[in-house]
Protein backbone atom coordinates (compact mmCIF):
# COMPACT_ATOMS: atom_id res chain seq x y z
CA UNK A 1 0.00 0.00 0.00
CA UNK A 2 1.39 3.23 -0.81
CA UNK A 3 0.51 6.38 1.98
CA UNK A 4 1.07 10.14 1.26
CA UNK A 5 1.08 12.88 4.67
CA UNK A 6 0.40 15.90 3.66
CA UNK A 7 1.99 17.96 6.44
CA UNK A 8 4.73 15.35 6.12
CA UNK A 9 7.19 17.75 7.47
CA UNK A 10 4.87 18.04 10.97
CA UNK A 11 6.62 17.78 14.40
CA UNK A 12 4.42 14.42 14.74
CA UNK A 13 4.65 12.42 11.61
CA UNK A 14 7.62 10.24 13.16
CA UNK A 15 5.24 8.60 15.48
CA UNK A 16 2.90 7.53 12.38
CA UNK A 17 6.43 6.00 10.55
CA UNK A 18 7.24 4.06 14.26
CA UNK A 19 4.00 2.34 13.92
CA UNK A 20 4.42 1.67 10.26
CA UNK A 21 7.77 0.22 10.87
CA UNK A 22 6.42 -2.53 13.71
CA UNK A 23 4.04 -3.51 10.89
CA UNK A 24 5.01 -6.68 9.82
CA UNK A 25 1.59 -8.09 7.99
CA UNK A 26 0.96 -8.73 4.50
CA UNK A 27 -0.64 -5.84 2.85
CA UNK A 28 1.27 -3.54 4.85
CA UNK A 29 2.35 0.39 3.78
CA UNK A 30 5.60 0.10 1.47
CA UNK A 31 5.69 3.46 0.38
CA UNK A 32 5.13 6.80 2.64
CA UNK A 33 5.40 10.22 0.10
CA UNK A 34 5.90 13.10 1.95
CA UNK A 35 4.18 16.12 0.74
CA UNK A 36 4.97 20.01 2.95
CA UNK A 37 5.54 23.28 1.88
CA UNK A 38 8.29 24.49 4.03
CA UNK A 39 11.69 22.14 2.50
CA UNK A 40 13.15 22.64 5.17
CA UNK A 41 10.97 20.99 7.95
CA UNK A 42 10.51 18.33 4.78
CA UNK A 43 13.88 17.61 4.44
CA UNK A 44 14.12 17.81 8.71
CA UNK A 45 11.72 15.10 8.96
CA UNK A 46 12.87 13.26 5.95
CA UNK A 47 16.23 12.71 8.27
CA UNK A 48 14.24 11.99 11.87
CA UNK A 49 12.23 8.86 9.48
CA UNK A 50 15.99 7.71 8.13
CA UNK A 51 17.26 7.34 11.77
CA UNK A 52 13.68 6.06 12.42
CA UNK A 53 14.47 2.77 10.08
CA UNK A 54 17.94 2.53 11.20
CA UNK A 55 17.32 1.87 14.37
CA UNK A 56 14.44 -0.63 13.94
CA UNK A 57 16.71 -1.90 11.70
CA UNK A 58 13.94 -3.54 9.54
CA UNK A 59 15.27 -4.77 6.32
CA UNK A 60 12.31 -3.87 4.76
CA UNK A 61 10.83 -0.36 6.50
CA UNK A 62 8.58 1.51 3.81
CA UNK A 63 10.24 3.44 1.53
CA UNK A 64 10.31 7.70 2.30
CA UNK A 65 10.14 10.12 -0.81
CA UNK A 66 9.66 13.94 -0.39
CA UNK A 67 7.21 15.80 -2.86
CA UNK A 68 6.66 19.41 -3.32
CA UNK A 69 3.48 18.96 -5.80
CA UNK A 70 0.48 18.35 -4.19
CA UNK A 71 -0.78 16.01 -7.00
CA UNK A 72 2.21 14.22 -7.41
CA UNK A 73 2.05 13.52 -3.73
CA UNK A 74 -1.64 12.15 -4.24
CA UNK A 75 -1.24 10.63 -7.10
CA UNK A 76 -1.22 6.27 -6.91
CA UNK A 77 -2.24 6.69 -2.64
CA UNK A 78 -4.13 4.28 -1.04
CA UNK A 79 -4.31 6.07 2.22
CA UNK A 80 -4.06 10.16 2.43
CA UNK A 81 -3.47 11.41 6.13
CA UNK A 82 -4.06 15.19 6.13
CA UNK A 83 -1.89 16.90 9.11
CA UNK A 84 -1.86 20.45 7.93
CA UNK A 85 -1.29 23.44 10.03
CA UNK A 86 -2.30 26.69 8.08
CA UNK A 87 -0.48 29.60 9.55
CA UNK A 88 1.91 27.61 11.20
CA UNK A 89 2.75 27.72 15.00
CA UNK A 90 3.06 31.72 14.79
CA UNK A 91 -0.34 31.28 13.54
CA UNK A 92 -1.23 29.60 16.68
CA UNK A 93 0.44 32.15 18.76
CA UNK A 94 -1.38 34.79 17.50
CA UNK A 95 -4.59 33.08 17.91
CA UNK A 96 -3.61 32.72 21.29
CA UNK A 97 -2.36 36.47 22.11
CA UNK A 98 -5.60 37.71 20.16
CA UNK A 99 -8.36 35.79 22.27
CA UNK A 100 -6.29 36.73 25.37
CA UNK A 101 -6.73 39.91 25.02
CA UNK A 102 -10.14 40.03 25.12
CA UNK A 103 -10.05 38.39 27.94
CA UNK A 104 -11.39 35.13 26.13
CA UNK A 105 -9.68 31.46 25.40
CA UNK A 106 -7.38 31.30 22.56
CA UNK A 107 -6.73 27.56 22.45
CA UNK A 108 -6.76 26.15 18.98
CA UNK A 109 -9.66 24.26 19.10
CA UNK A 110 -11.51 25.33 21.93
CA UNK A 111 -12.94 28.64 21.94
CA UNK A 112 -12.34 31.85 19.75
CA UNK A 113 -8.65 30.15 18.62
CA UNK A 114 -10.62 26.99 17.25
CA UNK A 115 -13.23 29.57 15.41
CA UNK A 116 -9.91 30.97 13.97
CA UNK A 117 -7.95 28.35 13.04
CA UNK A 118 -11.03 27.03 11.45
CA UNK A 119 -11.56 30.25 9.11
CA UNK A 120 -8.12 29.67 8.01
CA UNK A 121 -7.82 26.03 7.25
CA UNK A 122 -11.63 25.29 5.80
CA UNK A 123 -10.81 26.84 2.69
CA UNK A 124 -7.65 24.75 2.26
CA UNK A 125 -8.98 21.17 3.50
CA UNK A 126 -11.86 21.98 1.01
CA UNK A 127 -9.17 22.33 -1.85
CA UNK A 128 -7.12 18.91 -0.47
CA UNK A 129 -10.45 17.19 -0.79
CA UNK A 130 -11.32 18.30 -4.01
CA UNK A 131 -7.72 17.33 -5.63
CA UNK A 132 -7.91 13.96 -3.79
CA UNK A 133 -11.20 13.31 -5.13
CA UNK A 134 -10.21 14.31 -8.49
CA UNK A 135 -6.47 12.69 -8.42
CA UNK A 136 -6.80 9.84 -6.20
CA UNK A 137 -10.61 9.25 -5.94
CA UNK A 138 -10.47 5.30 -4.82
CA UNK A 139 -7.93 6.93 -1.26
CA UNK A 140 -9.22 6.68 1.90
CA UNK A 141 -8.77 10.24 4.34
CA UNK A 142 -7.49 10.34 7.59
CA UNK A 143 -7.85 13.27 9.15
CA UNK A 144 -5.67 14.60 11.88
CA UNK A 145 -5.91 18.36 11.13
CA UNK A 146 -7.66 20.47 13.62
CA UNK A 147 -9.81 21.48 14.39
CA UNK A 148 -10.77 17.27 13.07
CA UNK A 149 -14.14 17.72 13.25
CA UNK A 150 -14.71 20.39 12.07
CA UNK A 151 -12.48 20.13 9.48
CA UNK A 152 -13.39 16.41 8.76
CA UNK A 153 -16.72 17.96 8.42
CA UNK A 154 -15.32 19.98 5.69
CA UNK A 155 -13.76 17.43 3.78
CA UNK A 156 -16.75 15.26 3.59
CA UNK A 157 -18.41 17.81 1.77
CA UNK A 158 -16.00 16.58 -1.60
CA UNK A 159 -15.36 12.80 0.10
CA UNK A 160 -18.47 11.54 1.39
CA UNK A 161 -17.71 8.72 3.60
CA UNK A 162 -14.31 8.22 2.19
CA UNK A 163 -12.60 10.75 4.92
CA UNK A 164 -12.36 9.48 8.40
CA UNK A 165 -11.01 11.77 11.51
CA UNK A 166 -9.03 10.77 14.52
CA UNK A 167 -8.06 11.96 17.55
CA UNK A 168 -6.28 10.74 20.42
CA UNK A 169 -7.38 11.94 23.31
CA UNK A 170 -10.26 9.81 23.48
CA UNK A 171 -8.20 7.10 23.27
CA UNK A 172 -5.88 8.26 26.29
CA UNK A 173 -8.60 9.00 28.62
CA UNK A 174 -10.55 5.14 27.78
CA UNK A 175 -6.85 3.58 28.44
CA UNK A 176 -6.14 5.04 31.59
CA UNK A 177 -9.82 4.65 32.57
CA UNK A 178 -9.39 0.95 31.59
CA UNK A 179 -6.29 0.66 33.75
CA UNK A 180 -7.56 1.81 36.60
CA UNK A 181 -10.40 -0.76 36.59
CA UNK A 182 -7.75 -3.18 35.85
CA UNK A 183 -8.78 -4.08 32.27
CA UNK A 184 -6.65 -4.22 29.43
CA UNK A 185 -8.15 -1.35 27.17
CA UNK A 186 -8.37 -3.47 24.43
CA UNK A 187 -11.01 -5.57 26.18
CA UNK A 188 -12.90 -2.92 27.34
CA UNK A 189 -15.98 -1.32 25.41
CA UNK A 190 -15.67 2.24 25.88
CA UNK A 191 -18.98 4.25 25.30
CA UNK A 192 -17.86 7.36 24.35
CA UNK A 193 -20.12 10.22 22.81
CA UNK A 194 -19.95 13.71 21.47
CA UNK A 195 -17.83 15.89 19.35
CA UNK A 196 -14.45 16.07 18.67
CA UNK A 197 -12.36 17.75 21.89
CA UNK A 198 -16.17 17.53 23.60
CA UNK A 199 -16.76 14.29 24.85
CA UNK A 200 -17.43 11.94 27.43
CA UNK A 201 -16.64 8.53 28.81
CA UNK A 202 -20.20 7.63 30.01
CA UNK A 203 -19.04 3.59 30.75
CA UNK A 204 -16.94 1.22 30.96
CA UNK A 205 -18.00 -2.18 30.16
CA UNK A 206 -15.82 -5.48 30.74
CA UNK A 207 -17.06 -8.70 30.33
CA UNK A 208 -20.40 -6.85 29.70
CA UNK A 209 -20.41 -5.21 32.77
CA UNK A 210 -20.32 -1.17 33.45
CA UNK A 211 -17.61 -0.94 35.97
CA UNK A 212 -17.72 3.18 35.72
CA UNK A 213 -19.59 3.14 38.77
CA UNK A 214 -16.97 1.31 40.76
CA UNK A 215 -14.26 4.06 39.44
CA UNK A 216 -16.81 7.48 40.23
CA UNK A 217 -17.28 5.94 43.76
CA UNK A 218 -13.75 5.94 44.83
CA UNK A 219 -11.99 9.00 45.11
CA UNK A 220 -8.59 7.57 45.41
CA UNK A 221 -9.09 6.15 42.33
CA UNK A 222 -10.62 9.20 41.11
CA UNK A 223 -7.94 11.61 42.12
CA UNK A 224 -5.00 9.09 40.97
CA UNK A 225 -4.96 9.79 37.21
CA UNK A 226 -4.89 12.76 34.76
CA UNK A 227 -8.40 14.06 34.07
CA UNK A 228 -9.49 12.71 37.84
CA UNK A 229 -6.83 15.61 38.90
CA UNK A 230 -8.20 17.72 36.54
CA UNK A 231 -11.76 17.86 37.05
CA UNK A 232 -11.77 16.69 41.09
CA UNK A 233 -13.55 13.50 42.33
CA UNK A 234 -16.95 15.64 43.10
CA UNK A 235 -17.41 17.39 40.33
CA UNK A 236 -17.05 13.60 38.51
CA UNK A 237 -19.44 11.99 40.36
CA UNK A 238 -22.09 15.18 39.45
CA UNK A 239 -21.22 14.58 36.35
CA UNK A 240 -21.66 10.60 36.36
CA UNK A 241 -18.97 10.71 33.72
CA UNK A 242 -15.34 11.17 32.77
CA UNK A 243 -15.10 14.32 30.29
CA UNK A 244 -12.09 14.65 27.92
CA UNK A 245 -9.66 16.94 29.23
CA UNK A 246 -10.88 19.68 26.66
CA UNK A 247 -13.90 20.08 28.88
CA UNK A 248 -11.92 21.85 31.30
CA UNK A 249 -11.92 25.01 29.68
CA UNK A 250 -15.70 24.94 29.85
CA UNK A 251 -16.23 23.97 33.34
CA UNK A 252 -13.59 25.80 34.52
CA UNK A 253 -13.35 28.43 32.46
CA UNK A 254 -12.32 31.63 34.22
CA UNK A 255 -9.55 29.58 36.24
CA UNK A 256 -8.07 28.88 33.22
CA UNK A 257 -8.26 31.91 30.74
CA UNK A 258 -6.44 33.55 34.47
CA UNK A 259 -4.09 30.98 34.22
CA UNK A 260 -2.99 31.42 30.57
CA UNK A 261 -3.28 35.08 30.91
CA UNK A 262 -0.52 35.09 34.37
CA UNK A 263 1.73 32.56 32.22
CA UNK A 264 5.42 33.59 30.61
CA UNK A 265 3.87 32.17 27.42
CA UNK A 266 1.18 30.90 25.68
CA UNK A 267 1.57 26.99 24.29
CA UNK A 268 1.70 28.26 21.05
CA UNK A 269 4.92 30.18 21.74
CA UNK A 270 6.29 27.91 23.39
CA UNK A 271 5.62 25.35 20.27
CA UNK A 272 6.48 27.36 18.21
CA UNK A 273 10.46 28.53 19.78
CA UNK A 274 10.48 25.01 20.58
CA UNK A 275 10.35 24.01 17.25
CA UNK A 276 11.98 26.02 15.80
CA UNK A 277 14.98 25.03 17.90
CA UNK A 278 14.61 21.60 16.72
CA UNK A 279 14.21 22.17 13.04
CA UNK A 280 17.46 23.95 12.94
CA UNK A 281 19.22 21.40 14.89
CA UNK A 282 17.90 18.70 12.73
CA UNK A 283 18.36 19.70 9.62
CA UNK A 284 21.97 21.17 10.26
CA UNK A 285 24.23 20.11 7.79
CA UNK A 286 26.80 17.09 8.55
CA UNK A 287 24.39 15.64 11.18
CA UNK A 288 25.96 12.43 12.14
CA UNK A 289 23.61 9.28 11.97
CA UNK A 290 21.01 9.18 14.68
CA UNK A 291 21.29 13.01 15.91
CA UNK A 292 18.20 13.91 14.45
CA UNK A 293 15.91 10.97 16.10
CA UNK A 294 17.62 12.20 19.31
CA UNK A 295 17.00 15.82 18.86
CA UNK A 296 13.15 14.64 17.99
CA UNK A 297 13.37 12.41 21.30
CA UNK A 298 14.03 14.96 23.90
CA UNK A 299 11.77 17.73 21.93
CA UNK A 300 8.90 15.24 22.13
CA UNK A 301 9.62 14.18 25.81
CA UNK A 302 9.40 18.24 26.79
CA UNK A 303 6.23 18.31 24.60
CA UNK A 304 4.51 16.02 26.35
CA UNK A 305 5.79 16.82 29.97
CA UNK A 306 4.41 20.46 29.50
CA UNK A 307 0.90 19.21 28.10
CA UNK A 308 -1.97 21.55 28.98
CA UNK A 309 -0.07 22.98 31.75
CA UNK A 310 -2.14 26.33 32.54
CA UNK A 311 -4.81 23.62 33.19
CA UNK A 312 -3.09 21.54 36.05
CA UNK A 313 -2.22 24.58 37.66
CA UNK A 314 -5.45 26.03 37.83
CA UNK A 315 -6.63 22.55 38.61
CA UNK A 316 -3.76 22.35 40.79
CA UNK A 317 -3.35 19.16 39.82
CA UNK A 318 0.67 18.77 39.56
CA UNK A 319 2.80 17.40 37.01
CA UNK A 320 1.42 14.85 34.73
CA UNK A 321 2.57 11.18 35.73
CA UNK A 322 5.10 9.04 34.01
CA UNK A 323 2.16 7.01 32.90
CA UNK A 324 0.78 9.85 30.97
CA UNK A 325 3.92 10.83 28.84
CA UNK A 326 3.51 8.70 26.29
CA UNK A 327 2.13 8.78 22.82
CA UNK A 328 -1.65 9.16 22.86
CA UNK A 329 -1.65 6.61 20.26
CA UNK A 330 -3.08 8.29 17.56
CA UNK A 331 -0.81 6.92 15.19
CA UNK A 332 -1.54 3.14 16.42
CA UNK A 333 -5.58 4.18 15.67
CA UNK A 334 -4.40 4.85 12.13
CA UNK A 335 -2.73 2.24 11.84
CA UNK A 336 -5.79 -0.23 13.40
CA UNK A 337 -8.44 1.95 10.54
CA UNK A 338 -5.90 1.23 7.86
CA UNK A 339 -5.87 -2.48 8.51
CA UNK A 340 -9.38 -2.67 8.99
CA UNK A 341 -9.92 -1.15 5.68
CA UNK A 342 -7.39 -2.41 3.29
CA UNK A 343 -7.75 -6.10 4.88
CA UNK A 344 -11.37 -6.34 6.13
CA UNK A 345 -9.80 -6.38 9.61
CA UNK A 346 -12.85 -5.44 11.77
CA UNK A 347 -12.41 -3.08 14.15
CA UNK A 348 -13.88 -0.90 16.93
CA UNK A 349 -12.14 2.27 17.30
CA UNK A 350 -13.65 6.07 18.64
CA UNK A 351 -13.46 8.01 15.22
CA UNK A 352 -14.97 11.21 13.87
CA UNK A 353 -17.36 10.19 11.46
CA UNK A 354 -20.86 11.72 9.70
CA UNK A 355 -23.66 11.05 12.60
CA UNK A 356 -26.42 9.50 10.08
CA UNK A 357 -29.30 8.71 12.86
CA UNK A 358 -26.58 7.74 15.64
CA UNK A 359 -27.26 11.23 17.93
CA UNK A 360 -31.05 12.50 17.46
CA UNK A 361 -30.16 15.91 18.29
CA UNK A 362 -27.76 16.18 15.27
CA UNK A 363 -28.24 15.96 12.15
CA UNK A 364 -27.03 13.43 9.45
CA UNK A 365 -24.18 14.98 8.16
CA UNK A 366 -23.00 16.29 11.89
CA UNK A 367 -19.46 14.90 12.07
CA UNK A 368 -19.43 13.22 15.81
CA UNK A 369 -16.85 11.47 17.51
CA UNK A 370 -18.33 7.92 18.88
CA UNK A 371 -17.31 4.07 18.77
CA UNK A 372 -17.43 2.84 15.40
CA UNK A 373 -17.60 -0.45 13.49
CA UNK A 374 -14.67 -0.45 10.94
CA UNK A 375 -14.28 -2.88 8.01
CA UNK A 376 -13.04 -2.90 4.57
CA UNK A 377 -16.34 -0.34 3.59
CA UNK A 378 -15.10 2.15 5.90
CA UNK A 379 -15.89 3.61 9.27
CA UNK A 380 -19.58 2.93 10.43
CA UNK A 381 -20.60 4.27 13.88
CA UNK A 382 -22.48 2.38 16.19
CA UNK A 383 -25.38 3.05 18.75
CA UNK A 384 -25.07 4.99 21.58
CA UNK A 385 -27.33 6.35 24.13
CA UNK A 386 -28.15 9.73 23.68
CA UNK A 387 -26.60 12.68 25.61
CA UNK A 388 -28.11 13.92 28.72
CA UNK A 389 -29.14 17.67 28.35
CA UNK A 390 -26.47 19.26 29.58
CA UNK A 391 -24.37 17.74 27.15
CA UNK A 392 -26.66 18.47 24.18
CA UNK A 393 -26.38 22.06 25.09
CA UNK A 394 -22.98 22.15 24.70
CA UNK A 395 -22.49 19.82 21.70
CA UNK A 396 -25.75 21.62 19.74
CA UNK A 397 -24.29 24.89 20.37
CA UNK A 398 -20.71 23.90 19.37
CA UNK A 399 -22.16 22.15 16.19
CA UNK A 400 -23.55 25.71 15.41
CA UNK A 401 -20.39 27.29 15.49
CA UNK A 402 -18.72 24.73 13.15
CA UNK A 403 -21.60 25.54 10.70
CA UNK A 404 -21.29 29.43 10.75
CA UNK A 405 -17.29 29.07 10.20
CA UNK A 406 -18.50 26.59 7.44
CA UNK A 407 -20.82 28.81 5.88
CA UNK A 408 -18.10 31.70 6.17
CA UNK A 409 -15.45 29.88 4.81
CA UNK A 410 -17.96 29.60 1.34
CA UNK A 411 -19.44 32.62 1.72
CA UNK A 412 -16.25 35.01 2.81
CA UNK A 413 -19.02 36.77 4.39
CA UNK A 414 -17.26 38.95 7.91
CA UNK A 415 -21.51 38.60 9.10
CA UNK A 416 -21.14 34.73 8.95
CA UNK A 417 -17.93 34.91 10.50
CA UNK A 418 -18.58 37.30 13.71
CA UNK A 419 -21.83 34.94 13.89
CA UNK A 420 -18.85 32.11 14.62
CA UNK A 421 -17.36 33.63 16.93
CA UNK A 422 -20.49 34.97 19.01
CA UNK A 423 -21.97 31.54 19.39
CA UNK A 424 -19.15 29.97 21.15
CA UNK A 425 -20.24 29.47 24.83
CA UNK A 426 -16.60 30.50 25.73
CA UNK A 427 -17.39 34.07 23.85
CA UNK A 428 -19.55 36.12 25.94
CA UNK A 429 -20.47 39.15 23.58
CA UNK A 430 -21.32 40.22 20.12
CA UNK A 431 -18.65 43.21 20.27
CA UNK A 432 -16.43 41.37 21.57
CA UNK A 433 -16.79 38.79 18.65
CA UNK A 434 -16.59 41.41 16.23
CA UNK A 435 -13.15 42.82 17.72
CA UNK A 436 -12.14 39.48 17.76
CA UNK A 437 -12.04 39.26 13.92
CA UNK A 438 -10.91 42.34 13.66
CA UNK A 439 -7.70 41.30 15.35
CA UNK A 440 -7.32 37.71 13.84
CA UNK A 441 -7.81 39.65 9.82
CA UNK A 442 -5.06 41.66 11.60
CA UNK A 443 -2.81 38.98 12.72
CA UNK A 444 -3.68 36.81 9.65
CA UNK A 445 -3.45 37.47 5.70
CA UNK A 446 -5.07 34.36 5.43
CA UNK A 447 -8.73 35.82 6.98
CA UNK A 448 -8.34 38.89 3.87
CA UNK A 449 -11.48 36.58 1.60
CA UNK A 450 -13.41 37.66 4.98
CA UNK A 451 -15.53 41.30 3.74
Amino acid sequence: MRLTILGGGGFRVPLVYGALLGDHAEGRVSHVTLYDEDPARLAAMTRVLADLAAAAGVPDAPAVTAARDLDEALRGADFVFSAIRVGGLEGRAADERVALAEGVLGQETVGAGGVAYGLRTVPVAREIARRVARTAPEAWVINFTNPAGLVTEAMAEELGDRVIGICDSPVGLGRRVARLLGARPEEAWIDYVGLNHLGWVRGLRIGGRDELPRLLADTEALESFEEGRLFGAEWLRSLGAIPNEYLHYYYFNRDTVRAYQEAGQTRGAFLRDQQRGFYAEAGRAGLPAGAALAAWDRTRAEREATYMAENRQAAGAGERDESDLESGGYEKVALALMRAIARDERATLILNVRNGSTLSALDAGAVIEVPCLVDANGAHPMGVEQLPLHAVGLVTAVKAVERAVLAAAASGARADAVKAFALHPLVDSVTVARRLLDGYAAAHPGLAYLR
